[in-house]
């Protein structure tokens, strides 16, 4: 199965003049978004990886908010995006006027960018909500793939530096890998260091857990979106 990117770098600019996430005093050692239903959201046909992870994010909601496939395709068409756009334009425009569904329209919070190579800032990021971050893609499309893609619980460990940023995915939790693992219901890979610290990765339809080395090794830009979802009527 081949599946979709489309993620276009933000400009460095746009990073640099964004106001950064403080980080919050304290945060629980652990802590994990992990919607009941989820899609793939378009991204195994188009390249919609940006605007399928403001989906994902909206399902972190409590109570969960599934949008629905079409609606995702419908925003994502009628700004020029579903083969692509940068984050950045996704978090502006998902500010103003974001999905409209079942007599509402879930919008961003604003959008703060955030220190991803800070384990204290990144992790007090998560905790506030779902994190939006540009990586390179394929060590990560080889991974889902080994595991069969739309299936929870795969392992990305032992990237190496890779700077082709082209694809949007989800951070959504950290913690242990043993701790990320139960909570997926998961046995830890042989040879995979469950006391290591690591984190919950969204992308193509499920949600696995990458080393920090790994995510490192191949994020680009990362945001938060200060709240993550804004209901309003109509």
């Amino acid at each position: 199965m081949e599946m979709k990117r489309g993620a276009i770098p933000s400009p460095r600019h746009e990073l640099a003049a964004a106001m950064p996430h403080i980080p919050l005093p304290q945060v629980p050692p652990n802590h994990l978004y992990f919607p009941q239903k989820l899609s793939i959201w378009g991204n195994d046909v188009h390249g919609d990886c940006v605007t399928a992870e403001e989906a994902f994010a909206k399902a972190c909601y409590n109570p969960e908010i599934f949008i629905a496939d079409a609606e995702v395709e419908k925003w994502a068409s009628a700004h020029g995006w579903l083969e692509g756009t940068m984050p950045i334009n996704a978090l502006k425009a998902m500010h103003k006027k974001g999905f409209s569904q079942d007599q509402h329209t879930y919008n961003d919070g604003a959008y703060h960018s955030v220190n991803w190579t800070d384990a204290a800032t990144l992790q007090s990021a998560i905790y506030s909500g779902p994190v939006k971050i540009g990586i390179a893609a394929d060590q990560l499309q080889a991974v889902c793939q080994a595991y069969g893609f739309l299936k929870n619980g795969w392992f990305a460990t032992g990237f190496k530096e890779d700077a082709h940023y082209d694809h949007c995915v989800s951070l959504c939790g950290y913690g242990t890998i043993n701790w990320l693992a139960q909570q997926m219901n998961v046995v830890v890979s042989q040879g995979v260091d469950g006391t290591q610290p690591g984190y919950a990765l969204f992308t193509w339809g499920s949600i696995g857990i990458i080393d920090v080395p790994s995510m490192l090794a191949i994020t680009g830009e990362a945001w938060l979106r200060t709240p993550t979802t804004v209901i309003l009527p109509g």
